[in-house]
């Protein structure tokens, strides 16, 4: 079959070419081809997958010269690393056009370019001057060494400086408007040290700080420092005030300082160089050192009265990008994805690798997109963020997100009608999915090791969603490390309508939370857990809370039990013997007392004989089979497509 197509294109006319959808059939479309390859040269046709024998026509060397020339039809690139110095941008003129790798082949494209010329700089460290650098023009937060997302030099090595700056404001939640009083420019901008954790040796214009929040995090670089008062000054406002919600951690980054062992590095800009220490064994004449230069690789870009239509991106790695020193946000949303797609319709993102870059990897949105069968990771900020009509996000892989940016979500979705379905997430510091909008399914996830550093998220956190469905996903390992807390299921401030249904969560134990949510129905899910498992409505009501079960061996603790209106035929099972209520006003605590219960509640062994691999089953006596709970097999949550 190779031997065909190789002759076939030979001829330079329109081709049959092969057109794979989402399903891996295959569909016969008259397009035009243009090819690209590492051995071509933009002055040629493009029409050619090699050069000719006299070297007078062939493929093109860049695919900006090949999307140029195919405004529609099918871009093919060979085999081999392509380094961009600024992005391929597509925008409403580019329409029913695919760029894929040739088949077979493995094709990256780099947003950045290698560096050479390393030097000894000390007794531990090399270093390479970098042209622009010390004038402003260069600037980057991630280094990949040997196909590796280098660790920045820190201080402390290990853990976090604690901060003596304090904002003893009321947060008044996200629909309250935020503080009740706004921060001043100050408050903002400056943090007071402690006398012992910097000295006059900080290098102000390297120095960046991560300044904790409770669900994100501030990244900002230094204008001053003040070693009387002990302050220091930031370029730019923060994004809440250090100190806020109570936390007073941050880490400085990015000095000399902070090389406390091997595979660190840090970019020295007063001085114009990048400084490295290697790993035992790395030779810094043969290393492949990539340092970014661009934000996005690929950038789809419509508007509202002319959006991009029907472009697919297929089988393609994507590789090494950079992100501005600026505050993030909530789930780190600023920053840019290594692709990027705004006002779009109709595009297909398909079968991607995207790895070791420093902001986003996908970062879509607009109208019947599709982003199935990619695998992000090691990514500074989110793996794949979508929002639109008609969406789907499904089969994809994600993991090893946040490693610059921790309030990072893993998957973040949003708008109308959209499907997040059978994606596998694991180890990311915050929520593992988000997702608001209306009629929006949330569904066969696999989702375990989420929330590993930042608080008040879940293995998926809806905020304000409408008639949404969280269905046969699977849930497990979620640590709760402190603050606001951790959950599975977790709907937020004006999520209504919603229905949790048929999930698994193993191993966490606040499996389901609700926060200022209405007439949402949780029902037919199964939560275990080998801790005290706390089901809690702060600030909730009208909820169904009905044919659930709950295994743990410890306590059952429901908050604000009031909230729910019809608790009913639930296993609720404490080796402990106690399933109490938790009374609250507001979020205090003010008092336990015992359930109403239903007569068809009943409080002993559901008799579960398996859950740990998603496939739940009773045995022969469970109350579970009496009260018509459903057996869950979740087993099958996580990618369709290995």
């Amino acid at each position: 079959m190779m031997k065909i197509h190789c002759l076939l294109v030979s001829f330079q006319v329109l081709l049959t070419v092969s057109v794979r959808t989402a399903t891996g059939q295959v569909t016969g479309i008259e397009k035009n081809t243009f090819y690209v390859a590492l051995n071509g040269n933009d002055s040629w046709s493009g029409r050619l997958s090699k050069p000719n024998a006299d070297r007078t026509d062939g493929p093109f060397a860049t695919l900006h010269a090949a999307c140029r020339l195919a405004p529609s039809g099918n871009v093919i690139v060979q085999a081999g690393q392509y380094f961009f110095d600024e992005p391929l941008v597509l925008d409403h003129r580019t329409a029913d056009l695919t760029i894929e790798s040739a088949p077979g082949a493995n094709v990256c494209l780099f947003g950045g370019r290698k560096i050479e010329g390393w030097k000894k700089d000390g007794e531990r460290f090399y270093s390479a001057t970098l042209p622009g650098v010390k004038e402003g023009q260069w600037d980057f937060r991630a280094l990949i060494v040997n196909g590796r997302y280098c660790p920045r030099a820190r201080l402390p090595e290990k853990g976090f400086f604690t901060h003596l700056s304090r904002f003893e404001v009321p947060w008044m939640s996200t629909t309250g408007g935020g503080w009740k009083r706004k921060p001043t420019h100050e408050e903002l901008t400056t943090l007071k040290y402690q006398p012992g954790d910097i000295g006059p040796w900080l290098d102000v214009n390297n120095a960046e700080l991560t300044i904790y929040h409770m669900w994100d995090e501030s990244l900002v670089g230094l204008k001053a420092m003040d070693s009387e008062s002990q302050t220091l000054t930031f370029a730019k406002p923060s994004g809440h005030p250090p100190g806020a919600f109570g936390v007073n951690k941050y880490v400085i980054w990015n000095i000399r300082e902070g090389m406390t062992q091997p595979g660190q590095w840090y970019l020295d800009r007063t001085a114009g160089k990048l400084v490295y220490w290697p790993l035992p064994g790395e030779d810094m004449a043969r290393a492949d050192v990539i340092a970014p230069t661009i934000e996005s690789i690929i950038r789809i870009r419509g508007t509202r009265d002319n959006p991009v239509k029907g472009i697919t991106i297929r089988g393609l790695t994507l590789s090494v990008t950079t992100t501005p020193l600026e505050t993030g946000g909530f789930g780190a949303g600023r920053y840019d994805g290594a692709v990027s797609v705004a006002s779009a319709e109709n595009c297909r993102l398909f079968e991607l690798e995207i790895v070791n870059v420093g902001g986003q990897g996908i970062k879509a949105s607009g109208d019947n997109l599709h982003v199935e069968r990619c695998h992000v990771h090691h990514a500074g900020a989110c793996g794949i963020r979508c929002f639109g009509t008609g969406c789907v996000v499904a089969d994809n892989s994600i993991y090893d997100v946040g490693l610059t940016y921790p309030s990072a979500i893993a998957l973040q979705g949003g708008g109308k009608d959209c499907r997040l379905s059978h994606n596998e997430i694991h180890d990311c510091p915050y929520t593992a999915i988000n997702c608001g909008g209306e009629r929006n399914h949330i569904e066969h996830n696999l989702i375990y090791r989420a929330m590993k550093e930042l608080h008040d998220g879940g293995g998926i956190y809806c905020f304000a969603g409408k008639d949404l469905v969280l269905r046969g996903n699977f849930i497990r390992d979620i640590i709760d490390t402190g603050g606001y807390g951790a959950s599975a299921y977790y709907l937020d401030e004006r999520s209504e309508n919603c229905l949790v249904e048929g999930n698994l969560s193993v191993g966490i134990v606040r499996p389901s939370h609700n926060h200022m949510a209405h007439n949402n129905t949780i029902r037919n899910n199964v939560f275990v857990s080998n801790a005290d498992v706390r089901i809690t409505f702060p600030k909730s009501s009208d909820y169904i809370f009905d044919k659930n079960i709950i295994h743990t061996k410890g306590k059952i603790i429901f908050e604000n039990s009031d909230a729910v209106t019809a608790l009913r035929s639930n296993v609720l099972f404490s080796a402990e013997g106690i399933v109490q209520n938790r009374k609250l006003k507001n979020y205090s605590r003010v008092g336990d007392g015992s359930l109403e219960f239903a007569e068809d509640n009943v409080l002993t062994d559901p008799m579960l004989i398996e859950y740990e691999k998603g496939k739940v089953t009773f045995s022969a006596e469970s109350p579970a089979l009496r009260l018509e709970i459903e057996p869950i097999d979740v087993s099958g949550a996580g990618p369709r497509f290995r």
